[in-house]
């Protein structure tokens, strides 16, 4: 799985699981311009191996060099980078725009409990469970709870000895069947860390259809995997590009009904007018249930060809979840 999360807490217990210690960091605050949001991971063992990032480059490269000579020899500890910081002893490291960001570091040894949280957090990433681990910084203890999935945040004030952070699933993306577009779409988000699922039903298509590796490929009708318990949370998108209102509209109508986050539908503002009122007339969805749907889907771009109309949707998936993130941060 290519999401970032993901390959890092992999990353964390294989090294634990190798007898290494690690260093598991994670953003709690940015304050200006910053490249990475809270939540932000990264972990790293004591030669400055690394997988995941803080800001895109210059504080991993301080970090790494001082965990190197020796430094973070407690349990948890908060670090500062940018701003008026007296813990940023390095001039060189200045963030964008005179920015800040807040770093928690925890040192955690293979011989502790914690790489059992770390699969148990695995686990939520893959299943859709939101976890909120929950630090002491006095002794580094760590705590797990299930919470509702709103978007990745961290809740810490000033002084407290306890931060929570709040670990979201791998986003999803949910298609409603195959076309040139949905290939597109699924090619685009793999490599924006998305899992992505394809259902259509059609016998040919199941047969002749060239997906990507990691894509899942469902030979179900979509409305009917999306009225399945749990195929849907607040981190998931649906969307349909076929043109077939057999597979578009019950899709529409199925998503409605879902805690899905995103979810949207492909055509022109004439065929997106005439499928919102064929929506109310045959599907009964009501006015609040037309509006979450994104039709037209997508970013207005001028995209023409199927991997132009793929870049707008998935640019518009990655805004509305940005969007959640910072009502929620």
């Amino acid at each position: 799985m290519q999401n970032l999360d993901y390959r890092v807490i992999q990353q964390a217990i294989d090294w634990l699981e190798q007898g290494q210690t690690i260093w598991l960091c994670t953003v709690l605050s940015t304050f200006g311009s910053s490249p990475r949001e809270p939540g932000a991971m990264m972990v790293a063992k004591a030669d400055g191996a690394h997988v995941g990032s803080l800001s895109g480059g210059c504080v991993e490269e301080d970090f790494l060099d001082r965990l190197v000579q020796g430094e973070y020899t407690l349990p948890s500890v908060v670090i500062r980078y940018g701003g008026d910081s007296e813990e940023n002893r390095n001039p060189k490291v200045k963030l964008p725009c005179g920015g800040a960001l807040e770093v928690l570091v925890e040192k955690r040894s293979p011989e502790s409990h914690f790489v059992d949280q770390l699969r148990t957090l695995l686990q939520g990433l893959s299943s859709g469970e939101a976890l909120e681990r929950e630090v002491g910084l006095a002794g580094g203890n760590v705590s797990l709870h299930p919470v509702d999935d709103h978007g990745s945040r961290v809740i810490w004030e000033q002084g407290s000895e306890t931060i929570k952070i709040v670990v979201v699933p791998v986003a999803r993306l949910i298609l409603a069947g195959y076309s040139t577009v949905a290939d597109a779409c699924a090619r685009f988000a793999l490599g924006l860390g998305y899992a992505v699922v394809l259902c259509d039903p059609r016998e040919d298509i199941a047969g002749t259809h060239n997906l990507p590796e990691g894509v899942e490929f469902i030979a179900q009708l979509p409305s009917v995997y999306l009225g399945k318990d749990g195929a849907c949370a607040p981190s998931t998108a649906v969307v349909a590009t076929t043109h077939d209102p057999k597979i578009d509209d019950l899709a529409m109508m199925a998503a409605v009904k879902t805690p899905a986050g995103y979810i949207g539908v492909m055509g022109s503002m004439r065929t997106s007018k005439a499928r919102a009122e064929r929506l109310k007339r045959s599907g009964g969805l009501t006015e609040a249930e037309i509006q979450r749907i994104h039709m037209p889907v997508g970013l207005d771009i001028g995209s023409k060809t199927p991997a132009e109309i793929a870049l707008s949707i998935m640019a518009d998936v990655v805004r509305a979840r940005r969007q959640l993130f910072r009502a929620v941060s």
